[in-house]
Parts: C-alpha cells; sequence; structure tokens
C-alpha cells in the first residue's frame, strides 16, 4: 500500500485554501480541484511534487485516456480529461511560484499537461442542450399528485422553479419573505440565498400561465400564517423522516428547515417527469424553456432586457448565448422565413443588433 505523503497533503491544503480565500472560489470548484490533483497523486503513487518531471504530465495524460468511467463503463469523456488536466496544471503553476518549489517546478514542465488542440476544442464545443418544452413542463405539474403535504411541496416547487427561473440551489435556500406574490417577484438576497457568484438581484414571476403561479400561491398559503412558518423560515423545507406504523424509516411530513444540498430537487425533479411518460429534464434546463418562450413571444428590446435581468443576466447576451440557442430545426426554420420575408428588420432588431455588437466588442477588450 502506498504511504501518503504528508508534505503533499499540505501545500494540498494550502492551494485549496487560497483558491477559497484569494480567488473567491465556491466549494464546488474546491472539490473539483481535489478531486484532479487526488487522481495525479493516485497515479503516480504519491511522489513528492518537488520530483515532477514532464514525463509524469505525459505519462498522466495517456493513463487518463485509457481509462473508463466507473458508472458508463465507457472511456472518460473528453470534457472530463480536458477539466481534470487544467485543474492539475493550474495546481502546478500556483505551486511553481512557491517557496521551496520554484527550482523544483518549472513552469515550461507544467505545459505539458495541456491537451492536444483538437482533442480541447472537442471537448469545449457547445452542443445541443436538451430542455422541455413549456407544454410538457405543464403536463407534468398537471400529472403530479396533490394527497399529501409533500406531494404539494414538490408539485410547487417544480412550478416555482418555471415561474421564476431560479437556480435549484437558490430554490432550497429560499426563505418566505424573499418571495412578494403581490408583486410577483423573488428578492435573491446573496446574503441568504445561494445564488451563482453570490450574486443580489431580483427575478419577476414569467408569463407562463396561471396554473403554476396558482400552485405556489396555494403552497404559501398552506404552511404560512399564525402557528405555521414564518418569514425566516423555507419556501421548500426539507423532508422529515422517521419510523412508520411497521418500524421502517419513511418520509414523515417536511421539517423548518433548509435541503443541505439541491439533490433531493434533481430527485422530484426525476420523479414527476418520469411519471408523467417523459424523459427526465434537470431543474437547470428549465431556465432554457424560458428562453424557448422569450423567443416565441417576439420580445420588444426593453421586454427581453426585464427577461434578461430576470433569469439574473446583467448582459442580454448572456442569456442569448447561454440559454437561447436555436435547436437544429429552429434554426432551418428561422432561416426560410428570413429568405422569404420582404419587408425591412423592425427599428427595435436594429437596436438590439447593435447592442449585442457592442457587448461582444466590449467582452473583446476586456
Amino acid at each position: 500500500m502506498t504511504k501518503i505523503n504528508p508534505e503533499n497533503e499540505r501545500v494540498k491544503r494550502e492551494y485549496l485554501n487560497w483558491l477559497k480565500e484569494a480567488r473567491g472560489r465556491s466549494e464546488a470548484t474546491l472539490d473539483i480541484a481535489a478531486a484532479a490533483i487526488d487522481r495525479f497523486q493516485v497515479q503516480t503513487r504519491h511522489r513528492d511534487f518537488r520530483k515532477f518531471r514532464p514525463e509524469l504530465a505525459t505519462s498522466f495524460k495517456a493513463h487518463m485516456a485509457a481509462e473508463t468511467s466507473s458508472i458508463t463503463g465507457k472511456p472518460l469523456s473528453k470534457a472530463t480529461l480536458y477539466s481534470t488536466l487544467k485543474a492539475i496544471q493550474s495546481f502546478f503553476e500556483w505551486l511553481s511560484r512557491e517557496p521551496g518549489y520554484r527550482q523544483a517546478v518549472r513552469i515550461s514542465d507544467v505545459a505539458y499537461f495541456t491537451m492536444n488542440t483538437n482533442d480541447a476544442k472537442a471537448a469545449t464545443a457547445a452542443r445541443e442542450q436538451r430542455f422541455p418544452s413549456l407544454k410538457q413542463v405543464l403536463h407534468v405539474l398537471e400529472a403530479m399528485p396533490t394527497n399529501t403535504a409533500l406531494a404539494r411541496r414538490d408539485r410547487a416547487l417544480v412550478a416555482f422553479i418555471l415561474l421564476t427561473g431560479v437556480r435549484d440551489a437558490a430554490a432550497i435556500s429560499l426563505k418566505l419573505r424573499h418571495v412578494d406574490l403581490t408583486r410577483r417577484r423573488v428578492f435573491q438576497d446573496a446574503r441568504d440565498v445561494r445564488t451563482k457568484g453570490a450574486k443580489t438581484f431580483v427575478s419577476s414571476f414569467f408569463p407562463v400561465s396561471d396554473l403554476p403561479l396558482e400552485i405556489v400561491t396555494a403552497w404559501i398559503e398552506e404552511i404560512s400564517g399564525p402557528g405555521l412558518f414564518g418569514p425566516d423560515d423555507p419556501v421548500f423545507p426539507a423532508t422529515e423522516n422517521g419510523l412508520d406504523a411497521s418500524g421502517q424509516f419513511a418520509p414523515q411530513g417536511y421539517a423548518r428547515r433548509h435541503w443541505a444540498t439541491a439533490a433531493p430537487v434533481r430527485a422530484i425533479f426525476r420523479k414527476a417527469f418520469e411519471a408523467a411518460g417523459l424523459p427526465y429534464f434537470y431543474p437547470h434546463s428549465l431556465r432554457r424553456t424560458l428562453m424557448q418562450l422569450g423567443h416565441d413571444l417576439n420580445l420588444t428590446v426593453r421586454e427581453l432586457k426585464a427577461w434578461s435581468q430576470s433569469l439574473g443576466h446583467e448582459s442580454v447576451l448572456t442569456s442569448l448565448t447561454s440559454y437561447g440557442a436555436l435547436r437544429p430545426d429552429e434554426q432551418a426554420e428561422v432561416m426560410a422565413a428570413v429568405a422569404t420575408r420582404r419587408d425591412k428588420p423592425d427599428a427595435a432588431m436594429q437596436v438590439l443588433a447593435r447592442q449585442v455588437a457592442a457587448e461582444i466588442a466590449r467582452q473583446a477588450n476586456a
């Protein structure tokens, strides 16, 4: 059995702390970095980082290329290879600047972790993203049961994510005081809510249909009020487990606390979609559903900006590029319509085109 190298573990902890405190990286990023470094250490039998040589990087790349996934049994994807190699390369680049390692780890040697150009392009290429249609999500909501408090919570959760576009991590950390049913908006306060990049913003409800709003309103009314949940309690409380009548461990209702992770949200979505006879779509995919709805509504420039801000984006371009890509069949349909259209583009679209071009130029010069 290979012994753990104490000095390696010490400097690895320093690096992870540097990522967190000096670079402001999230826990998820730290986990990815730690897993990548651990993978390299196992393959090199915990060899001292000071003994790093280019051939170790080359050997590690070859080892990963031949490795198979423990889940699928297939070779590791190029995206996995790319992210792992980038994480290790970043670690050794940092190490090359640290006292005690500057002479041992040369930055030119660290470059050997670089993936070949063609594989890197394949790993980072944009791919068509699957997402449900609005009609499909509404069908799921109609099919979900309501016979128990937990079933009504689960249904309200799916409805709320469709209605607001919030990410799953934000949804499970929201408190009742963050939701304003009267003004139809959600205050995603980063002091309490786990938003992406710890950003604080207000999301307005999207005009998806009356059903999601009715479901969410009924749920909040059910759990709120005297003797029930107050402003600082979760909108979607965690499941309370206990022993049932037969002595088996089973859900007993909900607790006055937040879920610790978003895993239960994904489980709820999987169960709901499959029960409705549809393939599983993860919660985040509903943000693409909302952008598809935005396309269908032919929003004005002003409306598109409000739509984008409700998704938490400072730039309309982020909404369009990250969530607004058209499927190939839609792209062909739009292009065919453009080819047969004889009138000039409307003024609003000309303004939007100029804004997009200016944003592209700004990002290129940033």
